[in-house]
């Protein structure tokens, strides 16, 4: 558990944040629509008894989740350990802080 606020990273931008992500072995893709373009980033890492998720929509459009690693459909899951939703520099600030262990 954290001990204080100062333990937990802050993500200054979204460049930043990805960097860190892809730094702790996050793998990404990139779902497109029928004309190439791109919808989001998702980042996924598998770990422990857990997966975790990462999807920017845009820049203020962003979900993360922590998920059991028993769930069929990491990207629909019935059920979550934990879940943020919000900007997206915040939402990688608060994955970012998770300890590893559930």
């Amino acid at each position: 558990m954290m001990s204080s606020a100062e333990d937990i990273p802050t993500v200054f931008d979204i460049d930043t944040g990805l960097q860190e992500l892809m730094a702790r072995g996050y793998q990404f893709v990139h779902p497109a629509d029928e004309r190439g373009e791109v919808l989001a980033v998702v980042g996924v890492r598998v770990h422990d008894d857990v997966v975790d998720v990462v999807r920017l929509n845009a820049e203020d459009d962003a979900v993360a989740t922590r998920i059991p690693g028993t769930e069929e459909n990491i990207f629909e899951p019935e059920r979550w350990l934990w879940r943020c939703c919000g900007e997206g520099v915040q939402v990688l600030s608060e994955i970012l802080s998770l300890p590893d262990a559930c």
